[in-house]
């Protein structure tokens, strides 16, 4: 079998609901020493132990080194790279997972209608505790829901005594359009969405294969995200308002906290398998690394299934292109 790019296996990695769930640096430059990452700015330096990390988010201002990169992809600590303050998110790294059955199990899911259905029900089902939804079309869960988010803002804003008309937001701008609550809510759920991305790419999933959302990267991240804001994001974006807590840092580190003492990481991670696997499949997360035959058949991967390969593919191997910078040295007092 080929040796694989990455040199821990699972079982040598930190469990992703075991972790600190993010991490936003900005403006620092990050690079390597051993198995921790370390954050420099012109104030301190800061090792970070690389593997307890579920997610690093990256804003601007920043510099990470190829060797930093290297040992967060190995310590399946998903990398992101997001706006200021974290509110856009612009691209990701790999996470932790080594293998591609819950991928598959929910590619084959998304793309069966009436197992779509049944996983989207099932997420609704899991907002509506003790009721049967069975037989209502996607149409009137919708509806549903709605009444029910409604019903939320007026509770919270009642508790609270934080002023409430509308949710008002522009996609892919917490802070341009609404009121503070709506601002600090905006800021909370970009953050939540963050978390959720990192423990599907965690573990295995996909985060565009969405059963409720639909057309986007992240929609499988904003279908789970929508489990949580009634217990999260709703609540804590009323009562930093009311503490006068409405900055974006603000509503960052108190989801944090919030999520740490709530354990939201592991139960993110049994959502996700409940909502796609069987009862009783856990999907293990075994790196086969097999070839796709005729029909449901796999054979080995590894394996050179052609016999000795024909002459003049022996003289093409090792034909490649190559875009390097020009050799650094080192000299008394620096590089």
């Amino acid at each position: 079998m080929a040796e694989p790019w990455w040199k821990a296996l699972p079982q040598d990695l930190h469990r992703v609901d075991e972790r600190v769930s993010s991490l936003y640096i900005e403006r620092c430059h990050i690079d390597r020493d051993d198995n921790a990452v370390i954050v420099i700015n012109r104030e301190r330096i800061v090792h970070v132990p690389a593997a307890l990390i579920a997610t690093l988010l990256i804003g601007p201002g920043t510099r990470i080194t190829h060797a930093a990169i290297a040992l967060l992809a190995d310590s399946g600590t998903a990398v992101c790279w997001v706006g200021e303050g974290g509110v856009r998110f612009y691209a990701s790294g790999i996470g932790q997972a080594r293998g591609a059955r819950l991928l598959l199990r929910q590619a084959w899911l998304v793309t069966r209608p009436k197992e779509r259905v049944a996983v989207a029900r099932n997420m609704y089902a899991m907002r509506f505790p003790g009721e049967d939804v069975s037989g209502l079309t996607m149409q009137q869960l919708r509806g549903r829901e709605g009444a029910r988010v409604k019903r939320l803002y007026q509770a919270n804003s009642q508790r609270t005594g934080v002023a409430w008309q509308r949710r008002d937001y522009k996609p892919g701008d917490a802070f341009a359009a609404g009121d503070d609550a709506n601002r600090v809510l905006s800021a909370a759920n970009a953050a939540l969405y963050g978390i959720c991305h990192a423990v599907i790419m965690a573990i295995g999933a996909s985060p565009a294969l969405g059963f409720v959302h639909t057309g986007s990267a992240i929609s499988f991240v904003l279908d789970i995200a929508d489990l949580y804001k009634a217990d999260y994001t709703i609540p804590l974006a009323f009562e930093l308002t009311a503490a006068g807590r409405t900055s974006e840092r603000d509503a960052r580190i108190a989801l944090r906290d919030r999520i740490t003492d709530g354990g939201l990481l592991a139960t993110i991670v049994h959502d996700v398998k409940t909502l796609l696997l069987p009862a009783g499949d856990d999907a293990s997360d075994e790196d086969l690394s097999q070839l796709w035959s005729d029909g449901d058949a796999v054979v080995a991967g590894g394996t050179n299934w052609a016999g000795d390969p024909p002459e003049e593919i022996n003289e093409a191997v090792g034909m490649n292109l190559v875009v390097s910078g020009p050799e650094l040295t080192t000299t008394e007092g620096g590089t």
